[in-house]
């Protein structure tokens, strides 16, 4: 591994490469907030993904790419005299500190539970209105559910138990083929509906489990297996539309043999 010294010279390194890019390269001198935004966005869910797999590789490469763009921002902004990327850097220290009064102060705080307590807590004193306010609006909404039911338990409004989940998620499910059945009854059913998964989310956390991953994790098998299909038909001289539902049932069953 690097020494801190080695570590310290190749962000000074991108540093000095932003700075010349910036004042030399057409397309790196035409972009704004507003265009890379876009890009952040992308750079985010790539790193995302490579996560999800595990594969270190992929990491470091999308780690480099969410980095340029921290990079890009604080350089723009240091063009208009708001601050720079040691502004930044000296932000988010000051809040690290402030926010672990159990290494850099004398709170006493042994598990993660109140560790996280603590953290909402410090954020109340901080100005925050709500326990709620540091979810942002824009994000996607499982990851929204998950993380306001996280929050909410860190005051203590939670469920004992996950089987007092179950028990909500079965309530919920009735609730919702209730509904399902009603005539012209579209906005009742979907306000069920997201009532189920809430509860579901809900059942994911109290498990252990993130929601999102999970789903993730099934819209890649998913992915794989109908492609699967879609291989064994080419092989075999069909389009989709020319099989059976029985056909692709039973490529399916094989993709799923192998553990695709």
């Amino acid at each position: 591994m690097n020494s801190k010294e080695q570590k310290l010279a190749a962000f000074g390194r991108l540093l000095d490469i932003m700075d010349e890019l910036r004042e030399k390269c057409p397309w790196d001198k035409k972009q704004t907030n507003e265009t890379l935004r876009h890009l952040t966005i992308e750079e985010t869910y790539e790193l995302s993904d490579a996560l999800l797999k595990n594969d270190t590789q992929e990491i470091k490469k999308e780690l480099g790419d969410v980095m340029l763009h921290i990079v890009f921002y604080a350089r723009i902004a240091s063009e208009q005299n708001h601050f720079d990327i040691a502004d930044v850097l000296n932000v988010l220290c000051e809040k690290l500190i402030v926010r672990h009064p159990h290494i850099y102060g004398n709170v006493v705080a042994e598990t993660e539970e109140q560790v996280k307590e603590n953290w909402e807590q410090i954020k109340l004193k901080e100005g925050n209105k709500s326990v709620l306010s540091g979810v942002s609006k824009g994000t996607p909404s499982i990851v929204k559910a998950y993380r306001m039911q996280e929050k909410a338990a860190q005051v203590g409004f939670d469920w004992n138990t996950a089987d007092q989940v179950w028990d909500k998620v079965e309530e919920e499910l009735i609730e919702l083929k209730n509904e399902l059945v009603q005539p012209d009854n579209q906005k009742k059913s979907q306000e069920e509906f997201g009532d189920l998964l809430f509860a579901l989310i809900n059942l994911a956390r109290k498990s252990g489990l993130n929601p999102d991953d999970a789903l993730e994790f099934t819209n890649t098998k998913f992915l794989n297996r109908f492609m699967f299909i879609e291989s064994r038909a080419k092989d075999i001289g069909k389009s989709l539309t020319e099989m059976s539902l029985e056909e692709m049932d039973e490529i399916w069953n094989e993709a799923k043999l192998n553990q695709l």
